[in-house]
């Protein structure tokens, strides 16, 4: 136990990450077509696909998610409320809101730009023989200014109960800004909420802690149901995708943190692993937001005061990788069922893509929405969706990752423009881990 203690968070969770993938593996190529994986014990056959795979893993890596999950709402609300009424200048939240609606609609333009060209050059759809006769039952969209009206609540209770983020984002702000304004009563309160802050974040501390059994039960789960062959089928659409990915998150994000901060691009990429794996194996960027706030202010050094606002909003409304998705997938589509879309065609699903990850904020399946509407929009068939989300699991993950290191590469510039950044913690690599370690299981 002691040796287990003196490793770091990142090197438990990837261990459980890397032995979760393996077990997923063998118990899939071992009982290979088998609805039941049964393995033989004298006068019986123990059920290895209904006691462990649906059984202990299936329960093990929910429980983690949902306690992710449970400190979402109570994180964000008191983290913003603190945030929010420390604000000595009313003016600097519309400057917070203004500078991060921008860059998150800048990052998600450049990433669904780079996504077209990579499709462009490589052709993923062309000459694929697949079939495109499947269906897929697209949901509507809201629009744009029904999101807006969504926006205010009218039982601010009824939207922490129901994780409504951008409505509980919206009510924090004007109970905070009430305190601020409200002279001694809201200092009270204030130093009340301080003290849940406190609380709350070490909650996520302990957590953290816990991550490595929690990924590994997800992985080891979803890697005996992935099907291998469709993704073969798929190759080129896959790591066409995979690719776009991996130069927005390590390239992009890098140049434009340099330029607009002068920020260390590799002492960020660093100090992000914890939260990336906890974004990959979550598939989440709701469930992993208690991590990704931690990691802002405790490994980054943005004040709790920006990353408080930055980090939720950008959990919701910052779609970085699923443009991508829908970027490649787009002409993956059109090149499968032989349709040559027009360079207006293309600055329209740019624009189209850029948009929507405004407008379909908060809604489930997200990423297939706003696919289906890109789709819509330059003729294509929405049945061509059909075809690729057999794939979507593996390649949901990822973009979780990247949305998220979108998330804090906003934040940093944002906190670093409002001088509202800790240089010094940003380039301390221990950073956080002393917390860690007080609170290591």
């Amino acid at each position: 136990m002691q040796k287990n203690n003196k490793m770091s968070l990142t090197t438990r969770i990837m261990l459980g990450m890397v032995s979760g993938i393996v077990l997923g593996l063998f118990l899939q190529a071992l009982f290979s077509g088998q609805a039941e994986y049964l393995i033989p014990l004298g006068l019986f056959d123990f059920p290895v696909k209904s006691f462990l795979v649906d059984g202990l893993f299936h329960v093990g890596g929910q429980i983690f998610i949902a306690s992710l999950k449970m400190l979402v709402v109570p994180l964000v609300f008191i983290s913003l409320v603190c945030g929010t009424c420390s604000l000595s200048d009313p003016k600097k939240l519309g400057r917070l809101g203004g500078k991060s609606i921008a860059l998150y609609l800048m990052t998600t333009a450049i990433a669904i730009t780079v996504a077209i060209s990579l499709a462009l050059i490589f052709t993923p759809g062309v000459g694929q023989e697949l079939p495109t006769n499947a269906s897929y039952d697209a949901q509507q969209a809201p629009t744009l200014a029904q999101v807006i009206i969504n926006m205010f609540p009218t039982n601010p209770i009824n939207a922490m109960a129901s994780g409504n983020m951008l409505q509980v984002i919206v009510f924090a702000l004007l109970f905070g800004i009430a305190m601020a304004l409200s002279g001694e009563p809201g200092k009270r309160v204030a130093k009340v909420f301080d003290d849940l802050n406190a609380v709350v974040l070490k909650l996520v501390t302990i957590l953290m802690n816990l991550a490595p059994y929690g990924v590994f039960c997800l992985m080891a789960k979803l890697f005996t149901t992935i099907e291998i062959g469709l993704i073969w089928s798929l190759a080129k659409y896959f790591f066409v995708v995979l690719a776009a990915l991996f130069i927005h998150a390590l390239i992009n994000y890098s140049i434009i943190l340099k330029v607009l901060t002068g920020l260390n691009p590799i002492t960020f990429l660093k100090k992000m692993k914890d939260a990336c794996m906890f974004a990959f194996s979550t598939s989440s960027s709701s469930a992993t937001m208690p991590v990704t706030l931690e990691t802002a202010t405790k490994k980054l050094g943005a004040h709790n005061s920006v990353a408080s606002f930055t980090v939720p909003l950008g959990a919701t409304i910052n779609m970085d990788g699923t443009a991508i998705m829908q970027g490649v997938a787009t002409v993956f589509i059109a090149q499968v069922f032989a349709v040559d879309l027009s360079i207006s065609d293309y600055l329209m699903v740019i624009l189209t893509a850029t948009l929507a990850s405004v407008g379909t904020a908060g809604v489930p399946g997200v990423g297939l929405i706003m696919l289906a509407m890109v789709l819509n929009q330059v003729g294509l068939p929405v049945e061509g969706i059909a075809i690729i989300i057999g794939v979507d699991r593996l390649l949901d993950m990822t973009r979780t990752a990247v949305n998220v290191t979108g998330d804090c590469m906003v934040t940093c510039i944002v906190a670093k423009s409002e001088k509202e950044f800790d240089v010094e913690v940003f380039n301390d690599p221990n950073a956080a881990k002393e917390l860690e370690e007080k609170t290591s299981l």
